[in-house]
C-alpha cells in the first residue's frame, strides 16, 4: 500500500448511500450502510492527517473495452500502430465507444470518483486488440489494450460463450458442460493470465489502492494477481444455481472466494450465491445510467429518426432495445404482435440494437448476433408480420432517444437479464416498461404500478400486458410512468457515486 498523501478531496463531504433496506451486504460487516441518500452525510474513514478522505489509484478491469478504434488514423495508418494523442482524435471518425454496460456505467462511474477527489487516478485494461497499446484520454484516464493471437483468442471466444449461454439458460446442445476440461478453457485461462500479468506490472508502476473487475470473463483475474490488497468483483450477468452445471461449482467458488467483496445487481443474486455456498462479503448495488447523459430530442430529430426507419406517423410504436441474442427473446416479442395486430392495425414493433463487442469486426467476431437476426426476421415472416416489425441495427445516442421518445412503451423480454437499464432509460423518458419476471430489474416493480410484469415462457402473459397498455393510452400509462420515474432514482449515477465510493472506502479499511 502507499504511503498517505494530501491529495484533492471534494468540496463537501461524501454522501451516504441511497435508501434501500436491501442495499448491503450479506456475511461479515455492512459495506454499504442504509440511509435516505438525502439527510445526514456521514464521514468516511481512512482518512489522510487533516482528516479528509485519501483519493485512491484504482485499476479497472472489463473485457469489451471503452473505445473501439477506426482501422485507420487520417494519415492512412493503422490506429493501433499508433500511440494517439487523444485531444485530437474525434468521435465517429477515429474511434467510438462501445455499446453496454461499459460506457452507460463503468466509464460515467469512473469519471465521476475523479471529478470528486474519491479516486485520483484510474487505469483502465480490457481487451482491444485493434487498438493502441495506450491511450491517455483527457479526463485522467488511462486506456490499456490487451491483445491476444487471433487463433488463441477463438478459443477464448468459445469458452466465454459456453459460460454465458449457460447462465442465460439458452445453451447449445453441441457445447461441453466439463468446460474445465477443454481446450477452449485453456485459452480463456491464458487471456486471463495475460490480463493479469499486464495488471500486475501497472501495479509495480502505479501502486494501485484497489482493482474493480468487472463481470465473468475476467473472473480468474482476482485468483491470478495474487496480491492482498483490496479486489472488488461486479458480477454482471444473472446468477441461477439451477442454470450452472454441478461440475462448475468449485471453480467458481474458487475465483470468487479470491475477492474482498462481490458486487451484484439484485438481490435475488445475492441470495443465490448464499446458496450456491459462497461465504464472503456480497455487496448488493443496482446498475445505473447518469440522466444528463440523455437529452429530449426536438420533434424534426424523432421525425428525421422515424422517417430513416419507415415509422409512420400514426403507428403504435413498441420498442425493444437489445442487443441481437437469444437471451434477449424478440422472437417472443414478435409472435405476440402477430396475435395482437388484427386488434390494433396500427401496431408497429421495432427492435433496436446490433451485436456486442464479442460480435464486432474489432471484437471476437463471434457470428451469433447475424444468426439470430436472421432467426428473427424468418420468425416475422412465419407469422406474417415481417411489414409490422423493424429492424434498425445499431442506433445513434440521438436516434435511441428517439425511439425512447416516439414509442407508446417498452418490452424487455429476455429470458435472463443481469439487470435490464434500457427499463431505466424508458422511465427516464416517462414511458412505461413491460418486464420479464427473470430480469433483475423485476425486483424493483411492483406490478400495475411502475411496471408490468410477464413470464417469458407464458405468451398469454406478454400479449396480456402489451394489450392492457394498447387498450388504455391513459391512467394506466400515467401511473406506471409516474411510479417509474421514481424508481429511477435508485437506478441514477447520483446513487451509484454514493455508494460505490463508500464501498471502496469500507474495503480498503478491511
Amino acid at each position: 500500500m502507499r504511503e498517505s498523501k494530501t491529495s484533492p478531496s471534494p468540496e463537501a463531504p461524501l454522501p451516504d448511500s441511497p435508501a434501500d433496506s436491501d442495499t448491503g451486504l450479506v456475511n461479515k460487516t455492512t459495506l454499504v450502510d442504509h440511509a435516505d441518500g438525502e439527510g445526514d452525510v456521514l464521514p468516511l474513514a481512512n482518512s489522510v492527517g487533516d482528516g479528509r478522505p485519501e483519493a485512491m489509484r484504482v485499476c479497472i478491469n472489463t473485457q469489451t473495452p471503452l473505445l473501439q478504434f477506426a482501422a485507420a488514423a487520417k494519415d492512412g495508418r493503422a490506429m493501433w500502430e499508433l500511440e494517439p494523442d487523444f485531444s485530437k482524435l474525434e468521435e465517429g471518425v477515429d474511434y467510438r465507444f462501445s455499446p453496454g454496460g461499459v460506457t452507460r456505467m463503468v466509464y460515467p462511474l469512473a469519471k465521476r470518483l475523479l471529478a470528486e477527489g474519491v479516486w485520483e487516478e484510474v487505469h483502465w485494461v480490457a481487451l482491444n486488440p485493434q487498438a493502441p497499446e495506450t491511450v491517455h484520454l483527457t479526463d485522467g484516464i488511462t486506456l490499456h489494450n490487451i491483445s491476444v493471437d487471433p487463433g488463441r483468442l477463438d478459443g477464448y471466444g468459445k469458452a466465454k460463450e459456453t459460460i454465458w449461454t449457460r447462465v442465460h439458460g439458452v445453451p447449445s446442445p453441441t457445447q461441453p458442460t466439463d468446460l474445465f476440461w477443454t481446450d477452449d478453457f485453456t485459452e480463456y485461462t491464458y487471456y486471463n493470465r495475460t490480463t493479469a500479468e499486464l495488471i500486475r506490472e501497472l501495479d509495480r508502476r502505479v501502486d494501485f489502492d484497489a482493482f474493480y473487475i468487472h463481470d465473468f470473463q475476467q473472473l480468474p483475474v482476482g485468483q491470478m494477481l495474487g496480491t492482498v490488497k483490496p479486489k472488488l468483483f461486479r458480477w454482471h450477468i444473472p446468477f441461477d444455481v439451477r442454470a450452472i452445471p454441478a461440475s462448475w461449482r468449485a471453480p467458481i467458488s474458487s475465483y470468487l472466494s479470491a475477492y474482498d467483496v462481490v458486487v451484484v445487481s439484485a438481490d435475488r443474486y445475492r441470495s443465490a450465491l448464499k446458496r450456491y455456498g459462497h461465504r464472503g462479503p456480497v455487496a448488493l448495488l443496482y446498475p445505473y445510467v447518469d440522466p444528463s447523459e440523455y437529452g429530449r430530442p426536438s420533434a424534426t430529430d424523432v421525425q428525421a429518426t422515424c422517417e430513416r426507419f419507415q415509422i409512420a406517423a400514426d403507428a403504435d410504436v413498441v420498442l425493444v432495445v437489445a442487443r441481437m441474442d437469444p437471451a434477449k427473446a424478440q422472437d417472443r416479442v414478435i409472435a405476440a404482435v402477430a396475435k395482437l395486430v388484427h386488434s390494433f392495425p396500427h401496431l408497429r414493433l421495432v427492435l433496436a440494437g446490433n451485436g456486442s463487442f464479442s460480435n464486432s469486426r474489432v471484437g471476437l467476431r463471434l457470428s451469433k448476433s447475424e444468426s439470430w437476426r436472421r432467426h428473427l426476421e424468418e420468425v416475422a415472416e412465419e407469422h406474417g408480420v415481417s411489414d409490422r416489425v423493424v429492424f434498425t441495427g445499431h442506433v445513434t445516442q440521438r436516434e435511441l432517444e428517439c425511439l425512447y421518445e416516439r414509442c407508446a412503451f417498452t418490452v424487455l423480454p429476455s429470458v435472463r437479464e443481469g439487470f435490464g437499464l434500457v427499463v431505466v432509460e424508458s422511465w427516464l423518458f416517462g414511458k412505461p416498461a413491460v418486464v420479464s419476471r427473470r430480469a433483475g430489474i423485476a425486483d424493483l416493480i411492483d406490478d400495475g404500478q411502475n411496471g408490468l410484469l410477464f413470464d417469458p415462457d407464458d405468451p398469454v402473459g406478454l400479449e396480456h400486458a402489451m394489450t392492457r397498455l394498447l387498450h388504455d393510452p391513459g391512467p394506466l400509462r400515467e401511473r406506471l410512468s409516474r411510479h417509474g420515474r421514481r424508481t429511477a432514482r435508485r437506478c441514477s449515477i447520483e446513487a451509484a457515486v454514493r455508494s460505490e465510493a463508500r464501498l471502496f472506502r469500507r474495503v480498503q479499511e478491511g
